[in-house]
């Protein structure tokens, strides 16, 4: 799979928000410690804008910025030959070379490139608010690879977006069961309450997760009327 394949299979714009955010829900459940986290969401990442991001702890990422533009996305496999640093610091051609202008403001972004101001990227998507699908560049892939720019691996959540694709997930890197029914209430973006918290983490609070509901903006939990 290219990003060819995953443009083909992308939600809409606000489709992908949504599982974006239940991600990060999820993931701030399963692990408090932020750092221990591969998914998460700002809702307030810059004025009119927000970011979900994955870093799987291997040197690999991903970064959607969603705005009134519509969606960017850009991933980075560290291991891709289409990487800028196998490339003798160039980003592969055809990634980022048909950028909108619209867009180009995140190519350039700080956060997304590197101490020579080379945008760290091997896979770049983006969806203009009123487009009916997701484009990418022109790209001619180097032959002999299943997965030349990561995307396989980048976006498989983003792809298969079943609750037992998370779950299978989930359970292999925090190495914990996971609870399937609990797991699909997220998706369904259901306010957390505290049973439903436990039963995918008994050592996490409602009041624990405060400031990361608000971050992500996540429906806040039901209060309890009496």
């Amino acid at each position: 799979m290219t990003v060819y394949d995953v443009a083909r299979q992308f939600p809409s714009i606000a489709d992908l928000r949504n599982l974006c955010r239940s991600l990060a829900m999820l993931d701030a459940i399963l692990s408090p410690d932020w750092e221990g986290r591969c998914y998460s969401f700002n809702a307030g990442w810059a004025d009119g804008e927000e970011m979900a991001s994955m870093r799987n702890g291997s040197g690999d990422e991903y970064s959607v910025v969603f705005s009134e533009a519509g969606a960017y996305a850009r991933g980075f496999d560290h291991e891709a030959p289409t990487s800028p640093y196998g490339n003798e610091g160039e980003t592969w051609p055809g990634v980022i070379d048909d950028v909108p202008e619209v867009f180009r403001p995140f190519v350039e972004e700080p956060a997304f490139t590197d101490e020579d101001d080379v945008p760290v990227v091997t896979a770049c998507l983006w969806r203009g608010a009123t487009d009916d699908r997701w484009q990418h560049g022109v790209i001619d892939f180097p032959a002999g690879f299943s997965d030349p720019d990561g995307a396989t691996g980048l976006f498989e959540l983003l792809v298969d977006r079943s609750p037992a694709a998370f779950q299978r997930f989930a359970e292999n890197y925090y190495e914990v069961p996971v609870d399937l029914e609990a797991v699909r209430d997220v998706y369904a973006l259901r306010p957390l309450s505290q049973e439903l918290v436990s039963s995918l983490n008994a050592e996490v609070t409602l009041a624990d997760l405060a400031e990361d509901i608000a971050e992500i903006g996540y429906p806040q939990p039901v209060r309890d009327a009496t």
